[in-house]
C-alpha cells in the first residue's frame, strides 16, 4: 500500500430510508512500608519522530451513513428522559460493570446502564453452571435495574456478551468454527445464518447484545488472536462484516429488527489491532494512514450500512496514540465521516492504558468519544471519579447527555423497555434449541467449508469404504480443543467433553462415518495397533489459547509428539492423515513430508463430524462433499516468515493465499525444505514463577532484610540478616517444596528485570500459589509485587487474617489477582517482582508451586 493518500475514498452516503424502532524489598528502609492504595497512572506518549504521521485526516476517510432514520418518537422519549435523570443516574448509563464484581443490588444502587460477563465470569463464579442459571440472573439484574421504589426512572440494564464463535459460554450451545477457519470458507451467506443461530441462542439464556463480530485484518500471525480474524484481506473481511451484523441484528428494514430472535451486535476492535508491530496484542500499528483506512477499517464501513449499533475502542494505539482515547478515530472518523449513530463502548478497563488515566479514572478517554466505560471490577471507583468529574467541569454535561442518549437511543431501538422480564421474552428458556440439530447442522456445514486440503499424495483421501482405521493425536476426541480459546472460558481451558452435550469430537465423527460403510475406527491414546490400520490420521495442534496468551515470537509448530508418531507410520509403510489444529498458520513442513495427506482444520467448534463428511467416503467408493476451503491466510515458508500476506512486494509463501486442494482438483506437494533455525528465539515463559520448589527462568529467588539483598541461586538459604531461613522440604517428590522461616523482618521474592505484565493485569489473571502454613503469623504479612525504582512502585496486600486461618488446615491454593496488585501501586509494566511475601515478625510457610493463570471466577484480593 502507498505511504500518502493518493486519492480520496468514494463518498458512500446515503438517504436513510428506514425508520425504526521494584521490588519494593531491595533497601532496609522498604521493609517499613504497608500495602499502597495509590493507583497506577499510564506514563504519558513520548514525543517521538512518528508523531508527525499520526495525524488523521477525516476528509479522506469514506463517508457514510446509517440507514435507520431518526425516529421523532424515540427522539421525544430520549429527551424526555433525559429531562428526568439525576445526574447520577447518567453517570450510571455510562457504566458497564461486569457480573463477577457486580450485584444486581448494586446495579439497582448505582443505576448501571450494563452489565458484561467476560471470558471467566458467569452466575455463581461457576463457567459450566446451567443455561437455566444465566437466564436467572438475566432477570435479577433487569428486574434490579427497573425497581423504581426509591423514585428514580426505570431504565432497563443491558447485557453483553462475548458470544464470538456462538454462544460460546454456555453448556450445550452451537459452538462454531473460529473466524479463521469460517474466512476459508468464504460463504457470506453463511456467516449471515451463523449470525441468526447465534442471536437466538443468547436470547434463550436472556442477554441482550454480543460483542460480534471481530472484524481484524490480521497481518502478523504472531498475534494471539489470529483466529478471531477472517483473513489478511480487507475483502473478505469487508464482505462478512454486514452479514454477519444482519445476521445478528436483522436487517434495519425487518419489523423484528433489533428484536425477537435479534439482537445488539458490536463491530470491534476500532481500529488497527490487527496491524500492531510483530502482532503484540495491545501493541502499537505504525502504518500509514492510508493503510489504516484501506487494510485495518475495511470491515466498519459496511457493517455501518448495515445499521451495527455498538463499535468497540480498540487497545492498540497508533503511532503511540491509544485509541480508547483518540478523538481523531472515535469521533471525527466514526461518526463525522462514516456515520455511526450507535454508541463506543470501550474493552476490559482499556481506558486505563490512556494517558494519563486509570482503570478508575479517564475523562480523557470518555471526552475523546467513548459512550460506555467497560470497567468489569473498576466500576465502583470510576463511577465516583466520573461522578466528579462532570460536577467539576472536566467532562461537560453536554458530553455526559451526548453519551447517554446514544446508549438509550439503542435501548429504545432495540426494544428493550418494552421488552419485560428477560424469561418472559421470545425464545427465553427454550433449551431444546440451544445446540439443537438444525443449528448443529448449520455448524456441521461450517465445519466442512472451512477445512483446507494442503497435501493428498496418492489419493489417500477420500478413506476408502469398508477400511480399518486407526485415529490418534491428543486432539482427536477432544473438543475443547478442537474448539479453543474462548469456549466456555477465557483461554478454553479446563474443559472435556461432558461439557459438549451437544457436540460431536473428530474422532466420533469419523467413528460413525467409517462404520457406516462397514469398516471400522479405533482409538489410540499412544498411537499403537493391534492389526495393522489400513491408514492412520493424527489429530494434533495448538492447545487452546486467546489473546496475549498467544502471542508467539514466531510461528513454528513446536511440540514433537506428532512428528514421531507420523514418522513412525510412514516408516512402516501405512498411509498417514495429519488434521491440523490451529488458530494460525504454522511452519509444519516437517509434519507435511511424514504425511501423504493434511488436512488445516483450524478450530472447528463442537460439530466435529463436519470433518468426517469430507474425509470418509460413502459406500459407493464417491465422497458425500469436497474440499472448497480455500486459504484466507498465506502460509509460511519459515516460521519467521509471520507477515507474508497478499499483495506484497516480495510475496513468496509456501502456500498462497486462495490455495487449496480437492478431490477434483488434486495437487502434488512434493518434499519439502526442513531446515530452519530457531537458535534464540525460544519464548520467555514468566507465567511458571516457582515449580516443584525451584524457581523457574527469568526468575530468581531472593531475600532482602535489614542488611540487603541476596539471591539464592539454589532457591534455599538464609537472608544476610538471618532474619529470613529457607530449606526444601518434600511433599510428592523429593525436596519440592521451599520452606520460609521468619524470626524478624525481611521479604521473599521472586524477580527479574523489568517485565511487562499490564496485559496480563488487564486480562484478569492472577498469582496462584500452592502453600502450607507451619506457624500463625505473630505480624502482619503483605502479599503483591513491586519493581526496582526510584519512587515507590509497589502493590502489596494484607493476608495476615488470611495466613492465620490457614495455620494447620493444610496445603491450600491461593489466588490474587494482579488487578489487586496494580490497585494497591504496582506498576505492572515494569514489574520485576510479581510474588513478594513480607512480614516482621515470626511466621513460617511452605511454598510449592506459583505460577501467574486465568482467572476462572475464583480469585480476588483476598485469600
Amino acid at each position: 500500500m502507498a505511504d500518502t493518500l493518493s486519492s480520496k475514498p468514494k463518498d458512500r452516503s446515503q438517504k436513510p430510508t428506514v425508520l425504526t424502532g521494584s521490588i519494593l524489598a531491595i533497601t532496609a528502609t522498604a521493609l517499613m512500608g504497608c500495602a499502597v492504595n495509590a493507583e497506577t497512572t499510564a506514563p504519558a506518549t513520548p514525543a517521538t519522530s512518528a508523531v508527525s504521521k499520526s495525524t488523521i485526516n477525516p476528509e479522506n476517510w469514506p463517508k457514510s451513513q446509517s440507514p435507520i432514520a431518526v425516529n421523532p418518537v424515540i427522539e421525544q422519549r430520549i429527551t424526555a428522559l433525559l429531562s428526568k435523570m439525576s445526574l447520577e443516574e447518567k453517570v450510571g448509563q455510562i457504566i458497564q460493570a461486569d457480573i463477577g464484581s457486580v450485584t444486581p443490588a448494586d446495579v439497582k444502587k448505582y443505576k448501571l446502564g450494563s452489565v458484561l460477563n467476560g471470558g471467566n465470569s458467569a452466575p455463581g463464579g461457576d463457567n459450566r453452571t446451567t443455561p437455566q442459571a444465566w437466564l436467572e440472573l438475566a432477570d435479577a439484574f433487569w428486574e434490579a435495574s427497573t425497581d423504581n421504589s426509591d423514585g428514580g426512572l426505570a431504565i432497563p440494564v443491558l447485557w453483553g456478551t462475548d458470544a464470538v464463535h456462538g454462544h460460546n459460554n454456555i453448556i450445550g450451545a452451537t459452538i462454531f468454527p473460529h473466524n479463521i477457519g469460517l474466512g476459508a470458507a468464504n460463504n457470506p451467506d453463511l456467516m449471515e445464518e451463523i449470525g441468526r443461530v447465534t442471536a437466538e441462542e443468547i436470547r434463550i439464556t436472556g442477554q441482550d447484545w454480543t460483542f460480534a463480530p471481530t472484524i481484524a485484518v490480521v497481518r502478523d500471525d504472531r498475534w494471539g488472536r489470529t483466529y478471531e480474524s477472517y483473513s489478511e484481506d480487507p475483502e473478505i473481511v469487508a464482505r462478512f462484516a454486514s452479514r454477519l451484523v444482519s445476521g445478528i441484528q436483522g436487517r434495519p428494514s425487518d419489523n423484528d429488527f433489533l428484536t425477537g430472535g435479534n439482537l445488539v451486535a458490536t463491530v470491534k476492535h476500532f481500529v488497527g489491532d490487527g496491524g500492531t508491530v510483530a502482532g503484540k496484542d495491545q501493541g502499537d500499528n505504525i502504518m500509514s494512514e492510508a493503510d489504516l483506512r484501506d487494510l485495518q477499517a475495511s470491515g466498519y464501513v459496511p457493517a455501518i450500512e448495515a445499521g451495527v449499533q455498538v463499535v468497540m475502542a480498540s487497545y492498540n494505539s497508533w503511532h503511540g496514540e491509544k485509541m480508547h482515547g483518540f478523538k481523531p478515530m472515535l469521533t471525527d472518523v466514526l461518526r463525522g465521516r462514516m456515520g455511526f449513530d450507535g454508541f463506543v463502548v470501550g474493552d476490559w478497563n482499556g481506558h486505563g492504558q490512556v494517558a494519563g488515566c486509570t482503570p478508575t479514572s479517564c475523562a480523557a478517554s470518555f471526552n475523546a468519544g467513548l459512550d460506555m466505560f467497560m470497567a468489569p471490577d473498576s466500576w465502583k471507583k470510576l463511577y465516583e471519579n466520573t461522578l466528579a468529574q462532570v460536577k467539576d467541569g472536566t467532562i461537560s454535561m453536554a458530553r455526559l447527555d451526548e453519551a447517554v442518549a446514544r446508549i438509550l437511543r439503542v435501548k429504545l431501538r432495540s426494544g428493550l423497555f418494552e421488552a419485560g422480564r428477560p424469561s418472559t421474552r421470545v425464545l427465553a428458556g427454550k433449551w431444546d434449541q440451544l445446540g439443537s440439530k438444525a443449528n448443529m447442522n448449520v455448524a456441521q456445514q461450517a465445519v466442512r467449508e472451512s477445512l483446507v486440503l494442503l497435501k493428498n499424495e496418492g489419493s489417500v483421501l477420500p478413506i476408502k469404504a469398508g477400511a480399518n482405521v486407526l485415529v490418534t493425536g491428543d486432539g482427536a476426541d477432544d473438543i475443547g480443543k478442537q474448539s479453543g480459546g474462548w469456549t466456555l472460558s477465557w483461554q478454553g481451558t479446563g474443559n472435556d467433553n461432558s461439557h459438549f452435550p451437544k457436540g460431536q469430537s473428530i474422532f466420533a465423527g469419523l467413528e460413525k462415518a467409517v462404520e457406516a460403510t462397514g469398516g471400522k475406527a479405533t482409538l489410540s491414546a499412544d498411537g499403537s495397533y493391534a492389526s495393522r490400520p489400513d491408514v492412520a490420521i493424527i489429530v494434533f495442534g495448538e492447545d487452546p489459547y486467546a489473546e496475549f496468551q498467544g502471542d508467539r515470537p514466531h510461528v513454528d509448530f513446536e511440540p514433537t509428539g506428532p512428528l514421531t508418531q507420523l514418522k513412525k507410520y510412514q516408516a512402516e509403510n501405512i498411509p498417514t492423515v495429519a488434521i491440523f489444529l490451529s488458530g494460525r498458520p504454522m511452519w509444519v513442513n516437517p509434519e507435511l513430508n511424514a504425511s501423504d495427506a493434511f488436512v488445516a482444520a483450524w478450530l472447528p467448534g463442537s460439530a466435529g463430524r463436519g470433518v468426517a463428511d469430507i474425509l470418509v467416503a460413502r459406500s459407493d467408493g464417491k465422497p458425500a462433499y469436497d474440499f472448497s476451503g480455500k486459504l484466507s491466510f498465506s502460509w509460511p515458508r519459515s516460521s519467521y516468515q509471520t507477515g507474508v500476506n497478499k499483495g506484497d512486494p516480495d510475496y513468496d509463501p509456501l502456500f498462497a493465499y486462495g490455495y487449496g486442494l480437492s478431490y477434483a482438483q488434486p495437487g502434488t506437494v512434493g518434499s519439502l525444505s526442513e531446515a530452519e533455525d530457531l537458535a534464540g528465539a525460544t519464548k520467555s515463559d514468566i507465567t511458571s514463577i516457582l515449580m516443584a520448589g525451584v524457581a523457574q527462568s527469568p526468575w530468581v529467588m531472593g531475600v532482602t532484610d535489614s542488611r540487603g539483598y541476596r539471591a539464592l541461586g539454589d532457591s534455599r538459604g538464609k537472608s544476610l540478616a538471618e532474619t529470613l531461613n529457607i530449606v526444601a522440604t518434600d511433599r510428592a517428590a523429593q525436596e519440592d517444596v521451599r520452606r520460609l522461616t521468619w524470626s524478624g523482618a525481611a521479604d521473599f521474592l521472586l524477580s527479574t528485570n523489568p517485565v511487562d505484565i499490564s496485559r496480563q493485569a488487564n486480562g484478569d489473571m492472577a498469582v496462584q500459589f500452592d502453600y502450607r502454613v507451619e506457624q500463625a503469623p505473630q505480624t502482619a504479612v503483605l502479599l503483591g509485587g513491586g519493581c526496582k525504582s526510584d519512587e515507590p512502585c509497589d502493590g502489596l496486600i494484607n493476608v495476615t487474617d488470611a495466613m492465620k486461618a490457614a495455620a494447620g488446615r493444610g496445603w491450600q491454593t491461593g489466588k490474587i489477582k494482579l488487578s489487586c496488585m496494580s490497585e494497591a501501586g504496582a506498576d505492572m509494566s515494569r514489574i520485576t517482582s510479581p510474588f513478594t511475601l513480607r512480614s516482621a515478625g515470626a511466621f513460617s510457610i511452605s511454598l510449592s508451586k506459583i505460577t501467574i493463570v486465568e482467572n476462572s471466577g475464583d480469585a480476588s484480593c483476598s485469600l
